[in-house]
């Protein structure tokens, strides 16, 4: 800290400044120092001697006062070991120092053949835009006076330059070419850079890679292709529900969030019956490669059912990545309503998922209800719930 004596400070007399100065500190820093012992350093060898005293003036006698309060030790260093406090009300000192990168240049331009030639010439005549200054080489571009850097020197300046960031070919010239010059500079650098080998082994080939790609085609009907996968082990609730099964339809995103006991096959038939009575059957679902879905018994099912499953690439989730962008809103609005009791978890789902397919979704511009039915949902609006299903999508998308 620092401040300016007032009108009135300025009259002190050297001692009173020195003492006000710790008062100062002491006042600024009061909520850190208090209850613990510190140290102060001065180089002023009358303020150990004189705070102390009983006839001093009443200034004095208070800020004595005051400093009773701290727990500390006076310790005097002599003025040649405080210089660095008294740098901070001293004014600046312009220096000038000569650059060391320009004095190497210089040296090994007197070294470099070619432009010992270019120097000889321009003592007799002005050459291709070349100056001397200060005895060194410079080459005129643009208007602006380029240092030029001798053969030697090239590939460190080119090395510094592509090590700010192992920028690309046509990066990596703009650091240059502010400061100096080096003839062909565009074919050396794509030189240094094909031999980087950082560059080599962090980047890649961009576009499709090697290998078979199978893209999922994207639906253009409501209610044609469902994305499902379990949120895993809840809190066990008096019910025994641990899980919670997860439906969404691809076009409309309307989801379908089911409490269950287990992530067996037979309980996740049993909820996909319970739409079909509804909502039919897909024409396809994706899945992850989850026991429940992998099993025979769920192959059968969509068999028989004439469902085409489709299952996901082990260890890439967001290749069903709709519901599990669903499972992070889901599992953090639950997480927060349910804080008081969770075991009682489960009796939020039917609300939330009412919610969620009521709220407006960027992909869609529309609420996924009004997508799939064609008309707003009348309800009593839950407004902590939407706040909080609101800001997760928020959050979610920053």
């Amino acid at each position: 800290m620092s401040r300016k004596t007032s009108e009135t400070e300025s009259k002190y007399t050297s001692f009173q400044l020195e003492v006000l100065a710790v008062i100062g500190a002491l006042k600024h820093f009061r909520v850190y120092l208090l209850g613990i012992p510190f140290k102060l350093l001065t180089d002023c060898n009358a303020f150990k001697q004189n705070i102390s005293k009983k006839d001093v003036c009443n200034k004095i006698a208070r800020w004595a006062l005051m400093l009773k309060e701290f727990n500390y030790t006076i310790d005097n260093r002599p003025h040649s070991r405080m210089r660095h406090v008294d740098a901070l009300s001293r004014h600046p000192v312009c220096m000038l120092i000569q650059d060391s990168i320009v004095m190497k240049i210089q040296k090994a331009q007197e070294t470099d053949e070619h432009l010992r030639t270019i120097k000889e010439l321009l003592k007799a005549a002005p050459h291709d835009n070349y100056v001397m200054k200060n005895n060194v080489l410079y080459k005129t571009v643009n208007g602006i006076d380029l240092l030029v850097i001798p053969e030697l020197m090239q590939p460190s300046i080119i090395n510094t330059a592509h090590e700010r960031g192992h920028s690309a070919v046509t990066r990596t010239p703009e650091h240059i070419n502010k400061e100096y010059y080096i003839p062909k500079l565009q074919q050396k650098i794509e030189e240094y850079i094909a031999n980087c080998v950082p560059c080599i082994l962090i980047n890649r080939n961009r576009g499709k890679q090697e290998g078979q790609l199978a893209p999922i085609s994207k639906p253009d009907t409501p209610l044609s292709c469902y994305h499902i996968d379990h949120l895993e082990p809840l809190e066990s609730t008096n019910k025994n529900y641990k899980h919670i099964l997860c439906v969404i339809d691809a076009f409309t995103k309307y989801v379908w969030i089911y409490p269950t006991k287990s992530t067996t096959s037979a309980e996740v038939v049993a909820k996909l019956e319970i739409q079909k009575s509804v909502f039919g059957n897909p024409e396809k679902i994706i899945s992850d490669r989850g026991t429940a879905f992998s099993s025979k018994e769920f192959s059968d099912y969509c068999e028989n059912e004439g469902i085409r499953h489709l299952r996901i690439t082990t260890g890439l989730p967001r290749a069903n990545g709709q519901v599990e962008r669903l499972n992070s809103v889901i599992i953090s609005v639950i997480a927060k309503l349910a804080t008081n009791d969770p075991t009682k978890w489960y009796k939020f789902v039917p609300t939330v998922q009412r919610i969620i397919n009521s709220t407006y979704q960027r992909s869609i511009n529309t609420t996924p209800f009004e997508l799939l039915f064609g008309i707003k949902m009348e309800q009593q609006s839950d407004l902590k719930i939407m706040q909080l299903i609101q800001q997760q999508i928020q959050d979610d998308f920053v």
